[in-house]
C-alpha cells in the first residue's frame, strides 16, 4: 500500500526556518499594479484554463486541436486525407490537403500574413462566420494558436495557389516572417509540426503512440469520407503492441463499424444494432447514429459534434434518449402492451446500451473550453425529431426484434421498482445472472478477493470514479447525498431506504444476523467521500450503517476511507497533491522550493478532479492511500458508547459533547 508520503510529494524532510521578512506597511494598490498579459502569455501563464491542466492528457489535447482543424477541412469537403506522423524525438506532424491556411497579408494587421495571425492571436480564426465553414469544431478560435503558445517549437507549412510556404516558431513567438520557398507541384493544404514544451509540460512527458493512434481511428469512424494515415517511428511502440507503425484508416460504415469493433464478443439483446443517418445540405443538423442493447454488460454511450468528443454528453444526448424512449413506449402502445410498458423510463432502456451518435451543426455551445459537454438547444430537438421517426420505423420493421427489446425494458423496470420493496437480498448464485443494483457498475473479476467497491457521493464524482477505475478489479457505486443515519432510525424506515438496499444487494452479505462473509463479493469495500466537512459527514454515516449493520465486514479488514487531496499545488511543471492546510503549508516549504508562483487549486468535490487525477491520488493501488476502519477488542464498548451518543437519537448527549469538546475545537481552528 502506498504511503501518503508517496503520494503527496515524497518523504517529508525539514526544512530550515525561513527569516523573517522585514515589516513593511501594505503593499500600494495603484493603476501600476494592473497587469496586461499580451499575446499568447496568457496561455502559457495559466495553461490549464486552455487545455484542463499540463498533465499527460491535457498534452494529447494539443494534438486533438491539430487534429481537430485537419478534420475541419475534410468534413467541408476539402481535403480527403490527412496524415499523422510521430518521430522519435517528440515531434507530431498533422497534414491535410484541404485548402490550406491563409497565408495574404491580414486585412486588420497587414504586417502580419493570416497565417501569422491565426498561429499567434488567440480567437483569431476562420469558424466564426459561418461562410468559410459551414460546421466545424473549432469555434472557440483558440486551438492551434494554444498549440503554438505551449509548444518548444512548431513549424507550419502551406502548399497553395502552386506555392509553398513555411514559418516557423518557438513558444508562442515567430522566429521570423511567412517564407516563400518556390514552386510546388501536386501538393496543396497544411502540416503542423510541433514538440510540447517540457517548461509546460515536464521534461518527463512524452508522447503516448496508443492513446495518438486511437484518437486518429476514432476520428476516421467519425467521417466516412476521410483516410488518415497513420505512421509512427517502430522504436516508440512498446512490445507486444498491437498498434501498427504504419497504417490507413478509412471507414465507409462509419459508426456502424466503430460500435461494432466496440462490442465485439458482447450479447446483444437483439440481432441487429439500431443504426442510421441523416445527411442535409450544408452539414446544418447531419446526424448519424449506431446502438446496440447489451445482455449482460456494462453500457456506455459515445457522443461527438463536429467530430469533437462530449465525454459530459449534452443536448444531443438527451433527444437521443428521448427519442428512443417515446418511440419504444409507442411500440408498446400498438401491440397492447402500454399498461406493462406505463413505468419504463429512459434510464431503463439505455442503461445498458452500447450507443454512439454524431451530430454536425453549425456555431455549436459547449460548456468549457475543452467542449466536453454540448449546450446548443437545438441540437436536442434535430436528434429527437431524425431519431423518433427511424426507430419508430425500425421498430414496425422488425417486430420481433422489437418485442425483445421492449420486454428487455420492462424487465429492468420491473427489477428497479422491485428493489425498492426489497429488505434483506441474498446474494445470487453463481448459476443465476446478478441484477445491478441502483447505479453500481460492476467489476468484472468474479472472486471476491482482489476486487474493490467504491462507494461515492453523487452522480459527478461517479462518473469520474467509473472513468478511473480499472474494470477488472474495482467497482463503483454513486449514492445520492447522505445516507440514513440508522443508529437514530427505525427498522421501517431502514427497510423502506433505497439507497441502503442498493448498497446491500451490491455487497450481497445480507445485514445483521444473516450476514454471510462467504457471500460478500468485494475483498475491499471503499468510501470515497469528498475531503470537507459534509464529505466527512457522509463517510461517519456510511460507517454508521456497517458497525451497526454489518459488524462483521469491519471485524473481517474489508472497510477502509479514500483519502482524496483537498488542493492541488502547481509550480512550474511541478504537480503535488495536499492533503489538508497543514499538508499543503508542509509542501509548499518543503516540496515547492522552485522559481515561479505557485498554482494552488482547491478540490471543491471530487466530481471536479479529472479521471486522470483521481486515479493517481486515490484509486490507484500503487499510488494511494487507505485507511483501515478497525474494531479495537479492548475499546468496543467505549466506541459502542461513543457511536451511540453522537449518533443515535438522543440530542441532548451530542449537545453535551459539543460543550466537553468545545475547547478542543477552538485550539484546532485557533481562534
Amino acid at each position: 500500500m502506498a504511503t501518503k508520503s508517496d503520494l503527496f510529494g515524497g518523504a517529508p524532510r525539514r526544512a530550515a526556518a525561513p527569516k523573517p521578512a522585514a515589516k513593511t506597511g501594505p503593499a500600494e494598490y495603484s493603476a501600476a499594479s494592473i497587469e496586461v498579459l499580451e499575446g499568447l502569455e496568457p496561455v502559457r501563464r495559466r495553461p490549464g484554463m486552455y487545455i484542463g491542466g499540463t498533465d499527460e492528457a491535457a498534452m494529447h489535447h494539443l494534438f486533438a486541436e491539430v487534429l481537430d482543424n485537419a478534420m475541419d477541412e475534410a468534413v467541408a469537403g476539402h481535403a480527403t486525407f490527412i496524415e499523422v506522423t510521430l518521430e522519435t524525438d517528440g515531434w507530431l506532424s498533422v497534414s491535410d490537403n484541404g485548402r490550406g491556411i491563409p497565408v495574404g497579408p491580414h486585412p486588420k494587421m497587414k504586417d502580419k500574413s493570416a497565417l501569422e495571425v491565426v498561429m499567434t492571436v488567440l480567437h483569431a480564426g476562420g469558424k466564426f462566420d459561418s461562410g468559410a465553414y459551414q460546421t466545424s469544431g473549432g469555434l472557440h478560435g483558440v486551438g492551434v494558436s494554444v498549440v503554438n503558445a505551449l509548444s518548444e517549437k512548431l513549424e507550419v507549412e502551406v502548399a497553395t495557389g502552386g506555392q509553398l510556404y513555411r514559418q516557423e516558431f518557438s513558444r508562442g513567438l515567430p522566429l521570423g516572417k511567412l517564407v516563400e520557398l518556390g514552386r510546388i507541384a501536386n501538393r496543396r493544404g497544411t502540416k503542423v509540426r510541433f514538440k510540447p514544451d517540457a517548461q509546460i509540460f515536464g521534461a518527463q512527458a512524452h508522447w503516448k503512440p496508443a492513446r495518438l493512434f486511437r484518437m486518429s481511428r476514432s476520428k476516421a469512424y467519425l467521417f466516412g469520407g476521410v483516410e488518415i494515415r497513420w505512421r509512427c517511428d517502430p522504436a516508440l511502440i512498446d512490445a507486444g503492441s498491437d498498434i501498427p507503425a504504419e497504417a490507413v484508416l478509412r471507414f465507409p460504415g462509419g459508426l456502424k463499424d466503430y460500435l461494432a469493433r466496440e462490442i465485439q464478443g458482447k450479447e446483444s439483446v437483439t440481432d441487429q444494432p439500431f443504426v442510421g443517418k441523416v445527411t442535409r445540405e450544408g452539414g446544418h443538423g447531419s446526424l448519424e447514429w449506431a446502438v446496440a442493447w447489451l445482455a449482460d454488460d456494462d453500457g456506455f454511450v459515445h457522443s461527438y459534434c463536429n467530430t469533437i468528443p462530449t465525454p459530459d454528453g449534452g443536448t444531443h444526448e438527451a433527444g437521443f434518449r428521448s427519442a428512443l424512449t417515446k418511440a419504444l413506449r409507442d411500440h408498446a402502445d400498438r401491440i397492447g402492451q402500454a399498461k406493462r410498458a406505463k413505468d419504463v423510463t429512459a434510464d431503463d432502456l439505455m442503461g445498458q446500451s452500447a450507443a454512439m451518435i454524431s451530430v454536425f451543426i453549425r456555431e455549436p455551445e459547449f460548456q468549457g473550453q475543452n467542449k466536453s459537454r454540448l449546450m446548443t438547444v437545438e441540437a436536442s430537438r434535430i436528434v429527437e425529431s431524425a431519431v423518433r421517426d427511424a426507430f419508430d420505423h425500425w421498430l414496425a420493421g422488425a417486430p420481433s426484434q422489437a418485442n425483445k427489446l421492449l420486454d428487455f425494458a420492462i424487465e429492468r423496470a420491473e427489477e428497479r421498482l422491485r428493489r425498492r420493496a426489497e429488505k434483506d437480498v441474498a446474494r445470487k448464485t453463481a448459476t443465476r445472472k446478478l441484477r445491478l443494483p441502483g447505479k453500481l457498475v460492476d467489476c468484472t473479476n468474479n472472486s471476491t478477493e482482489g476486487s474493490e467497491l467504491f462507494i461515492v457521493e453523487g452522480d459527478s464524482a461517479g462518473g469520474s470514479a467509473k472513468e478511473a477505475r480499472n474494470r477488472a478489479t474495482q467497482a463503483v457505486l454513486p449514492l445520492r447525498g447522505k445516507i440514513l443515519n440508522v443508529a437514530s432510525a427505525t427498522k421501517d424506515k431502514l427497510h423502506a431506504n433505497q439507497q441502503l438496499a442498493d448498497l446491500t444487494q451490491a455487497l450481497g452479505c445480507g445485514l445483521g444476523a444473516h450476514y454471510r462473509e462467504e457471500d460478500l463479493r468485494y475483498g475491499k469495500v471503499i468510501v470515497m467521500t469528498d475531503a470537507d466537512v459534509d464529505g466527512a459527514h457522509i463517510a461517519s454515516l456510511l460507517i454508521t450503517f456497517f458497525y451497526r449493520q454489518m459488524p462483521r465486514l469491519i471485524e473481517g479488514g474489508h472497510l477502509y476511507l479514500a483519502q482524496p487531496p483537498l488542493y492541488k499545488l502547481t509550480q512550474g511543471a511541478k504537480t503535488v497533491y495536499a492533503r489538508d492546510n497543514e499538508h499543503r503549508e508542509e509542501l509548499e516549504r518543503t516540496e515547492l522550493t522552485g522559481k515561479g508562483k505557485i498554482e494552488v487549486n482547491r478540490f471543491k468535490g471530487l466530481g471536479e478532479m479529472s479521471a486522470a487525477q483521481l486515479k493517481e491520488t486515490t484509486m490507484d493501488p500503487t499510488k494511494r492511500t487507505l485507511l483501515k476502519v478497525v474494531l479495537a477488542g479492548e475499546e468496543r464498548e467505549e466506541t459502542a458508547d461513543c457511536v451511540e451518543r453522537l449518533m443515535g437519537n438522543k440530542p441532548e448527549a451530542r449537545f453535551a459533547f459539543i460543550q466537553e469538546t468545545a475547547a478542543f475545537a477552538a485550539e484546532l481552528v485557533d481562534i
